[in-house]
């Protein structure tokens, strides 16, 4: 659920007018709602209350610095990929010694940050990789704090560019080679065994693939504890959020209308299946959700520029542009779009909805209907709290939008949009052209 309606005609985030943010900032822009990230991580929380558990927001998602001030705030650690995550989270007035270090290409540079800033754990994906953590403690006086990565060969059902739990991902040890791992981790002298993890895949809407995955890793779990004395379990992240009738999954109780079998994933069907198979571990639980706890918290906002009409096609243009928000382009997703301003006396159109970059793929939507908007009117694009800002570009030498963040009435800008003169300030022109 989320906290974007409309108030009247207008639409809204919490109690501000996306029109009057869009009048303020411009478009195209970011809005998220700080009531919706809220929501997600208490009711998380809330449904694995029986477990000893840690969230550590994935912020590959979204790693707005207000943003990981506000998962701070209510209690979370983090899960990193990168060293540039990492000073995100020191720059936000964060700790990082409820965090944890994913990703498999982890830098001798990176390693070092990571151990020189207290890291809870390195999620470890291969032998190579514990070699070189090893190296980097030992020059550092220090063990290293480590889990490896389980790939349980399980099948999230997802899309196949974000799964991550199979045979042939490139994430994670196999399941049948950890213990291996783990006695080759045990002899080196600068590590510490502290956990185990796994991850199966991104937008996941089922549980069952979450409990093949628990159930067929539970028992080399007990082993490890028995064996290493390890600490935690992580399971992951990786469930989803509605991109169709986005906008009628807010306030009001959407899910309790869908028949039970049509139900999306939900933190209390989640938290229901999975604490049972969790809490005879004894062990703390963490979770890496990423996409959950932002996804439904944003919108992109956008302003019309005109209506081409073609030969039997309708094309609304808008001034986004798949650099502001690729997953269209690269993943075929969906994204709601809704008009701001919501007249009911106006005809329905069918266009597709597209950016002006010079690419047959900048298009958020093929014959989508929406009402009749004219030039200068505004339209959201719902659900792009993840895997939006952060996975945007400057391609067309398009300046990266701006970002606001929202929490009741009150919206506050939150990253600057930027300028040619910034976006071009590394650049030079080399003495021997001048």
């Amino acid at each position: 659920m989320h906290h974007f309606h409309y108030s009247g005609q207008d639409l809204h985030c919490e109690s501000a007018d996306l029109a009057a943010i869009a009048k303020l900032y411009g478009t195209p822009t970011y809005v998220y709602s700080a009531a919706t990230m809220a929501d997600n991580y208490h009711r998380l929380q809330r449904n694995l209350s029986g477990l000893d558990l840690q969230i550590c927001y994935a912020m590959k998602a979204n790693s707005n610095l207000a943003v990981i001030r506000h998962f701070a705030n209510l209690g979370a650690g983090f899960d990193l990929v990168s060293g540039g995550e990492l000073r995100r989270v020191l720059a936000a007035g964060a700790k990082v010694n409820t965090s944890v270090f994913a990703g498999v290409g982890k830098t001798e540079g990176e390693i070092k940050l990571a151990l020189e800033n207290g890291i809870y754990a390195f999620h470890v994906e291969s032998e190579p990789e514990l070699a070189r953590i090893n190296h980097v403690a030992g020059q550092l006086g220090v063990k290293a704090p480590i889990a490896i990565r389980i790939n349980p060969d399980v099948d999230a059902h997802t899309h196949a560019k974000i799964t991550t739990g199979k045979s042939d991902n490139k994430f994670g040890i196999p399941l049948k080679h950890a213990a291996a791992a783990y006695e080759a981790a045990a002899k080196l002298k600068n590590l510490r065994i502290r956990g185990v993890q796994m991850h199966i895949g991104s937008q996941l809407t089922e549980v069952g693939p979450f409990v093949e995955a628990v159930k067929k890793v539970a028992g080399f779990v007990a082993e490890l504890k028995a064996a290493y004395g390890i600490e935690y379990f992580s399971i992951g992240g990786g469930m989803g959020i509605v991109y169709r009738d986005a906008l009628a999954s807010g306030p009001q109780s959407w899910w309790d209308a869908q028949p039970a079998d049509k139900r999306p994933l939900t933190p209390e069907l989640y938290g229901a299946t999975l604490t049972p198979l969790l809490v005879p571990l004894g062990l703390k639980i963490l979770l890496e959700h990423g996409r959950f706890m932002v996804g439904n918290a944003g919108v992109l906002l956008a302003r019309v520029e005109h209506l081409k009409r073609g030969a039997g096609k309708n094309f609304l243009i808008v001034d986004a542009a798949m650099n502001d928000l690729v997953r269209p382009a690269m993943y075929e997703s969906f994204h709601e779009i809704v008009p701001v301003h919501r007249d009911s006396s106006r005809r329905a159109l069918v266009a597709d909805i597209v950016g002006p970059i010079c690419e047959s793929g900048d298009c958020f939507a093929k014959d989508r209907s929406i009402q009749e908007v004219g030039e200068g009117e505004l339209v959201a694009l719902m659900s792009a709290g993840a895997y939006g800002y952060v996975m945007a570009s400057r391609y067309n030498t398009r300046g990266m939008p701006a970002e606001v963040m929202v929490n009741g009435s009150a919206f506050e800008l939150v990253n600057v949009r930027e300028t040619f003169e910034s976006m071009t300030a590394g650049e030079k022109i080399p003495a021997f052209l001048k």
